[in-house]
């Protein structure tokens, strides 16, 4: 019997982020500027939609099958994976400082950061959470786990070329242009564009 069950293990990764998450969320400096528009309450439905259906029980409640089965082996390794891509996700949030907002604003002082886990890819922060939540999914191998590991995925990219968009706008074409051309979008060592 291990000492940890996996399914605790996955708790404590999100918990912990969700709380330290949130605990963060006080560190940013001042908005000046926010958008509201369809494709932002789009991507906000396909977020909580997918975080209901990937963390939500449904293999107890409905006896939804599994797909596959990892075992002790692959959850722990599973688990490992969901905490790189957390960390992955701090390392850039941490690195963005006080520009870093939980909706698509424009801070005070807002520049390109184009070093660190900005040179890998654009949004960092969704690529280490997509990571995670993949790892979550696989390791839940249920139908409705996947489907809501696939919805987060669409939210955070729909969220990421809304911001883009915003980018583009607010700190000049050349700019940021110059820095899409550089850097893939979401997934590291892919074309740029």
């Amino acid at each position: 019997m291990p000492i940890m069950r996996p399914s605790l293990v996955f708790a404590v990764i999100w918990i912990g982020w969700i709380v330290s998450w949130i605990a963060a969320s006080f560190w940013s400096a001042r908005t000046e500027k926010r958008v509201a528009s369809w494709p932002v309450w789009v991507s906000r439905a396909a977020l909580l939609a997918g975080a209901v259906l990937l963390l939500h029980s449904t293999r107890r409640l409905l006896h939804e099958p599994m797909l596959w089965h990892v075992g002790y082996d692959g959850a722990y390794a599973l688990a490992g994976v969901t905490l790189l891509g957390i960390l992955f996700a701090w390392w850039a949030r941490i690195y963005l400082g006080p520009l870093w907002s939980g909706t698509i604003t424009l801070k005070q002082d807002h520049h390109v950061v184009d070093t660190g886990p900005y040179a890998w890819v654009r949004h960092p922060i969704y690529t280490g959470l997509i990571a995670a939540i993949a790892a979550t999914a696989a390791a839940q191998a249920t139908v409705t786990g996947l489907i809501g590991a696939a919805l987060i995925a669409f939210g955070l990219w729909l969220k990421a070329r809304v911001e883009e968009d915003l980018l583009t706008a607010e700190l000049g074409a050349d700019a940021y242009r110059a820095y899409r051309r550089r850097v893939p979008m979401l997934v590291p060592f892919l074309p740029a564009g």
